[in-house]
């Protein structure tokens, strides 16, 4: 499917669509989808390495995220 025929489908999905908020979501969702270039491709290379550390095995427990932040915080 090209291009063209997801502009078209997505149209007519649009079109029928009547839940403002399901109409307001993807107007956000279209309008982040142009955020400057820069700070983009940064998103995109953090979430990428965050999905590598997940299929890595660098995880923390709850037990071990409560603790390195009451650490930081001086808890």
């Amino acid at each position: 499917m090209g291009a063209i025929d997801i502009k078209q489908e997505l149209r007519t999905l649009i079109e029928k669509e009547n839940d403002l908020h399901v109409l307001e979501a993807i107007k956000t969702l279209l309008i982040k989808s142009s955020l400057d270039p820069v700070l983009k491709e940064k998103l995109t290379s953090r979430a990428l390495k965050a999905e590598e550390d997940i299929r890595a095995g660098r995880v923390y427990t709850r037990e071990e995220l409560e603790k390195k932040l009451d650490d930081r915080l001086g808890l």
